[in-house]
């Protein structure tokens, strides 16, 4: 999986169909939806992303764990603390 920024720095504009009352909640508090509804959408898309990375890495974390479950910690009596 890339580790590339979502941000492109471009806008494309898209519809969205958002409960009348947040709307006019939100423009009464002047609040930019779009701004808003970007950040929301970038988080979830975060957070989706790097769910599916330690999905797809899984194996790779159990095999690294049971290698320091036999073996310890590597480099562990170059510890100062």
């Amino acid at each position: 999986m890339k580790h590339e920024s979502i941000r492109s720095g471009k806008r494309k504009a898209v519809n969205l169909s958002i409960d009348s009352g947040i709307v006019s909640a939100a423009r009464e508090a002047e609040i930019n939806l779009s701004q808003v509804c970007e950040a929301a959408i970038r988080t979830a898309t975060e957070a989706e992303q790097a769910r599916r990375w330690k999905e797809e890495n899984r194996a790779a974390f159990a095999y690294w764990n049971k290698w320091v479950e036999d073996n310890g910690l590597p480099l562990v009596k170059y510890r100062l603390f």
